[in-house]
């Protein structure tokens, strides 16, 4: 887990191009939404189906942008320790309405499938915390997405 924790450090402590820096927010917000993809331990084809909407709008790439950033989001989940390392780049970067649009994208993926599943709720919550959302943003997202899907 050091070592994880080094070799993160010094990534961040070598980039330094914006391009590398927007590569790095992007994916940490991809990964944050892959997590409530994954949350449930199944992948529902309606959450498949919109992941690539959900980080184009949310992140502003292209299509293609998006198929590859989901593939390498997916590695960064697999070898991560926890929500923190991906939530504190997106603090680092992201605007209130940034961070809100991440948070609706979220809400959006959990109930994409017809259900929402505690580890969904669980992790979207978490979420919400550790980017300092208050719970009436958490709540106001959550009914925006619900509205959304109906």
């Amino acid at each position: 887990m050091i070592a994880k924790l080094k070799q993160f450090i010094q990534s961040h402590a070598q980039e330094s191009s914006p391009e590398e820096k927007a590569q790095h927010l992007n994916l940490a917000a991809a990964t944050l939404l892959l997590e409530v993809v994954y949350a449930d331990e199944k992948l529902a084809d309606a959450e498949a189906a919109i992941l690539p909407e959900m980080l184009i709008n949310t992140l502003g790439i292209t299509a293609e942008q998006a198929k590859s950033l989901a593939e390498e989001a997916k590695q960064a989940r697999h070898d991560a320790t926890s929500l923190f390392e991906f939530t504190a780049e997106v603090n680092a970067q992201f605007s209130i309405e940034d961070k809100q649009n991440l948070l609706l994208s979220m809400w959006r993926l959990a109930y994409a499938d017809g259900e929402l599943s505690q580890y969904e709720d669980q992790i979207i919550r978490r979420t919400a915390d550790l980017l300092y959302l208050k719970h009436s943003e958490l709540i106001q997202m959550r009914n925006i997405a619900i509205q959304q899907t109906t």
